[in-house]
């Protein structure tokens, strides 16, 4: 009996984890359609991300940072830089190399970006689900943070049973 359970747990896991991986991908996609920052490729979207994580920066390191040549890297740059999401700096270190980091007006738009996207999210909640469904939401986001996080489980939680 045991075994079964273990099956069961397992194929249900599975079932799961299968289910969570298209949900997040449609999240992903519709926060995408509420808020961007134009026609942007994924590679250029990745290189305004890595630049407000991880702050100002060169091509050579951005390069390096995504797995693509500097050439390449410089192509993307050259059209964030055109578009006015991206400038550079003379490397007060190396002059031969260009420090880049986000506009203000970048900065800018992805703060209502994230606000859109947010907004879209709060509404959706708000309209189509009850408070109590609300409650139980808000249980699954901190099951997904600990998921993510990956901290420990109750060796025996009873969690699906």
């Amino acid at each position: 009996m045991n075994e079964q359970q273990d099956d069961a747990d397992i194929a249900r896991a599975l079932a799961l984890a299968g289910e969570l991986r298209v949900l997040s991908g449609k999240l992903k996609r519709r926060m995408r359609e509420e808020a961007n920052l134009g026609d942007l490729t994924w590679s250029q979207t990745r290189v305004l991300s890595v630049l407000e994580r991880e702050g100002p920066t060169t091509v050579t390191a951005l390069a390096r940072a995504e797995g693509v040549r500097p050439q390449s890297m410089g192509e993307t740059v050259s059209v964030l830089k055109a578009a006015g999401l991206v400038s550079g700096e003379p490397d007060p270190a190396d002059g031969r190399q260009t420090v880049l980091s986000l506009t203000a007006a970048c900065r800018k738009a992805i703060k209502a970006g994230r606000a859109a996207r947010e907004d879209w999210l709060f509404r959706a909640i708000r309209a189509k689900l009850a408070p109590a469904e609300q409650k139980k939401l808000a249980t699954a986001v901190e099951l997904l943070k600990r998921v993510l996080d990956g901290g420990n489980v109750p060796e025996d939680s009873g969690a699906g049973r």
